[in-house]
């Protein structure tokens, strides 16, 4: 084998062992990390600003979005999360009266702070590095 042929052979092993090395874990669903024994910690802003909790486990941590728009602060109050992370208040008899009633299924704040959120208020989980 010429010299040229050797080094192309390696370098596209070495390609081939780098792939499957670098390649990240990969992403899980909220449920499915629960099952695994993962534990949730309490709401924060990942670095895309984005909220979201982390869930941690024997087999690291991963970042799991939020996909609430909108969340009870208390009897006067709702909070509207912006994708930036950013919460804004509403007022909640304004917002209440412009759909007809109260809305049943919206998250406490408290709640999603704390990290007791069900699997409709999770979006994608992806892996944390470091």
């Amino acid at each position: 084998m010429s010299r040229s042929h050797l080094i192309a052979r390696a370098l596209g092993l070495f390609g081939a062992a780098f792939l499957i090395h670098s390649s990240p874990a990969s992403a899980e669903s909220f449920q499915g990390l629960l099952k695994k024994g993962y534990t949730v910690g309490n709401m924060s802003q990942g670095k895309s600003g984005a909220m979201g909790w982390v869930l941690t486990g024997k087999d690291g941590k991963q970042f799991c979005k939020s996909k609430v728009s909108l969340a009870v602060v208390d009897k006067k109050t709702l909070v509207s999360i912006l994708g930036s992370g950013r919460m804004v208040k509403v007022d909640r008899a304004t917002f209440e009266a412009s759909l007809g009633g109260p809305d049943p299924s919206l998250p406490l704040l408290s709640d999603l702070k704390a990290g007791r959120v069900g699997p409709q208020h999770v979006g994608g989980c992806t892996p944390l590095r470091g």
